[in-house]
């Protein structure tokens, strides 16, 4: 089983983030190629989609999809803020033993 399949068992209940989804707001530095790599170091982080929504003179929007195992949103935050970036909004958080899609629903 790869290391980023490994869910932590406590008393048969699963617990730990599997998946996280970021608006943030980020200086130009460091770029998106340069962030993807910092936050893919970060313990327990299996893969990590960042997709630039707007810029702006001095800033960029971006959306930060995270996924892995037992994701610390502390420490995934408190990197993000090392590097002058600040979290919006917790846009989706997936956890448990299974990643449990979002339905589409049939609203105009």
């Amino acid at each position: 089983m790869a290391e980023c399949d490994k869910i932590e068992q406590v008393e048969g209940v699963t617990k730990g983030i599997r998946r996280i989804v970021l608006d943030v707001l980020k200086p130009h530095t460091p770029n998106l190629v340069e962030l993807a790599g910092i936050i893919s170091r970060i313990e327990g982080v299996c893969g990590v989609n960042i997709s630039l929504v707007e810029v702006d003179a001095d800033t960029e929007s971006v959306k930060v999809t995270i996924m892995g195992s037992n994701l610390n949103y502390s420490i995934i935050k408190a990197i993000l803020e090392k590097y002058g970036a600040a979290v919006h909004s917790i846009d989706q958080v997936v956890a448990g033993r299974m990643v449990v899609e979002e339905p589409s629903t049939h609203q105009l």
